[in-house]
């Protein structure tokens, strides 16, 4: 694998830090220890600015290149948030926190890109600025949009925008990439249905809201089969079902469902949400109960600009020797969306070998994928913003 020799050298201390980190997780937007080491690294390697607190608890370092003329200004972005999950992994960097654990690759993400910034700060080999994001409450928290609420883009004057996630599955260091949608949107709803409660000998004096509730699960199911293009791809799930009747014998008042959406395409996740409110109102009126929703949008569809995707894809052949450019999208979200809305950009997946799926109690990231997503990071910045000698 042609990575950069300098990562071959740095390796151990790169891997030493992702095992610091996967030892004491964090979560969400409260991460003191790990935002505080990332900013104190980048402080050692001798970035321009390092600026932390970006939406909230965010950090940001600035590294000038050798010349700075092209008036170019790219992106690099890793995640450095864990998950509340009891880890089930057996390692010796195993977590040190009772039911916390990095069990989606975010320790990896932060050292690679900090490994990446090692190198870019002592090489200064391109013509321009790279900005480096090390971003909060990628699990659930919108830490992404957070960050670009917080003025990001325009504040350092990002022009586009990269970012890189573990693939378990996928050979160690093999990349993958697909122009336009890679990772889908995901929204919630919370349903409330009222009709009135009864003795179940006497339905006739009752509305029958637990009837009225499958109904509306069995209706929902109409919105993919029916409403949308065969082609097209969305997930409508019905994850909860709550009665208020705690006896067999009583029909239920009221009864609480909740769920989510995924879709692949923003036009689709509009005329899913639209079907959704409909489906529900008529479904609980056919039957005289009475229907309430709540529906809220979470993360947006990541979509790689294809112009964008295309040259990742190439500096991840250059890295690797091959790439898979046509990964099939998957439906898990990533709010890094957030950042593509604001500006072009792509987002590449890199192989984990065969580990446990992420979010899963025994999953670990692979530290023998480093050199390669160091390498990514740096040859896209001094290739997006070549220095003429």
């Amino acid at each position: 694998m042609p990575t950069k020799n300098r990562f071959a050298e740095l390796f151990a201390q790169i891997a030493e830090w992702r095992r610091d980190f996967h030892a004491h997780p964090e979560l969400l937007y409260e991460l003191p220890r790990t935002a505080g080491i990332v900013a104190d690294k980048l402080r050692a390697f001798g970035c321009d600015e390092v600026v932390e607190g970006v939406g909230r608890s965010g950090v940001v370092g600035v590294i000038r290149g050798r010349a700075t003329g092209s008036g170019k200004v790219i992106g690099l972005r890793a995640d450095m948030d864990a998950l509340p999950i009891v880890e089930a992994t057996g390692v010796e960097h195993a977590s040190t926190t009772p039911g916390k654990m990095h069990a989606c690759g975010h320790d990896g993400h932060t050292a690679m890109l900090l490994g990446a910034a090692q190198y870019l700060a002592e090489t200064r080999h391109f013509d321009g600025t790279v900005v480096l994001i090390f971003q909060p409450a990628e699990e659930g928290g919108a830490g992404g949009k957070a960050m670009v609420d917080d003025g990001l883009m325009e504040r350092f004057a990002i022009q586009e925008v990269y970012a890189l996630h573990n693939y378990p599955g996928l050979p160690v260091g093999q990349f993958a990439i697909r122009p336009g949608a890679v990772l889908a949107s995901a929204d919630e709803f919370e349903i409330t249905l009222t009709g009135k409660g009864g003795h179940a000998a006497m339905p006739h004096a009752a509305i029958d809201t637990t009837l009225v509730a499958s109904h509306v699960v069995v209706a929902l199911q109409s919105i993919v089969s029916r409403n949308v293009d065969p082609l097209g791809s969305v997930v409508v799930t019905v994850g909860t079902f709550h009665t208020d009747s705690v006896a067999s014998n009583v029909i239920a008042h009221q009864v609480k469902l909740g769920g989510t959406v995924r879709c692949l395409d923003p036009v689709l996740r509009d005329l899913a949400e639209e079907r959704i409110k409909a489906l529900v109102a008529h479904t609980a009126a056919a039957y005289g109960a009475q229907a309430d929703i709540t529906y809220k949008r979470g993360y947006p569809v990541t979509i790689n600009t294809p112009e964008n995707a295309a040259f990742a894809a190439d500096i991840a052949e250059e890295v690797a020797g091959s790439v898979i450019r046509d990964v099939k999208p998957v439906m898990p979200a990533e709010d890094f969306a957030f950042m593509l809305e604001a500006r072009p950009g792509a987002y590449i997946f890199l192989g984990n070998g065969d580990s446990a799926m992420c979010h899963h109690p025994q999953y670990d990231f692979n530290d023998e994928a480093i050199p390669a997503g160091c390498s990514w990071f740096a040859t896209l910045t001094e290739r997006r913003m070549p220095l003429r000698d």
